[in-house]
């Protein structure tokens, strides 16, 4: 999977750049984590994607794949921010989770690149 590394003020955040990429499970989100872990420019463990890089089991929370997924980036001390229109699902329990999510500093669900970006800097 193809990403740049955006950087400012000393914070390092990989940018998956391929729409067609999708992390489709536990194992794609692991091998992404360690790709970007171990980044010649040296380590990142920030990682901003787009919605169009999860499948849609990923939002429905039944399914336990958002779970999974995060709880890794969590494990490993990963940030994560997702760009998309989250307006679009109906779920309510959804709409909690990404609240919820918003509040912390390790999960973002951001409508545009720049309010991710802004998000992820501004974690260490």
């Amino acid at each position: 999977m193809n990403y740049t590394i955006h950087e400012q003020d000393g914070s390092k955040v990989a940018v998956l750049d391929d729409p067609h990429a999708v992390i489709a499970d536990v194992q794609t989100a692991l091998d992404l984590m360690a790709g970007i872990g171990w980044d010649p420019s040296g380590p990142c463990h920030k990682l901003l994607l787009n919605q169009s890089n999860l499948p849609d089991a990923f939002f429905e929370l039944k399914t336990g794949l958002a779970g999974e997924i995060l709880q890794k980036y969590r494990t490993y001390q990963f940030k994560i921010a997702i760009v998309g229109d989250f307006e679009a699902y109906s779920s309510k329990s959804l709409r909690d989770f990404i609240y919820e999510c918003n509040k912390g500093e390790d999960v973002f669900f951001k409508k545009d690149r720049e309010e991710a970006l802004a998000a992820l800097h501004r974690v260490p």
